[in-house]
């Protein structure tokens, strides 16, 4: 078995990750805009909410408040990126992306 760099199964979890994000967002649709209601499964019944709550909009305060130093803070943030390295084939590697086949959203 290849063990994989720490790069490369960070690219390769990333990938997976923003997949299954995809497919929640598809059968979140699905569900949402269904006819009719949902059934429920096996092992899980869905429910659907709606709450209404207040967030502060700083587009609303006045502009000598947004610009104020007094109201502002500096925040240091780290970020990850992955760069993939480009080869004649124009892949890093074989077989990457991965391809997973797409399975048709079913309601019912």
């Amino acid at each position: 078995m290849h063990r994989l760099s720490l790069a490369d199964d960070l690219a390769e979890v990333r990938s997976e990750i923003a997949r299954l994000r995809r497919r929640e967002a598809r059968l979140r649709q699905a569900i949402l805009t269904s006819p009719t209601p949902i059934p429920q499964g096996r092992w899980t019944r869905i429910e659907v909410s709606q709450a209404c709550v207040k967030v502060l909009d700083p587009a609303l305060l006045p502009l000598e408040i947004r610009q104020d130093p007094r109201f502002l803070r500096e925040r240091i943030t780290l970020t990850v990126r992955c760069l993939p390295f480009q080869t004649l084939a124009g892949h890093p590697r074989p077989g990457w992306p991965i391809q997973r086949a797409t399975t048709q959203v079913s309601l019912h």
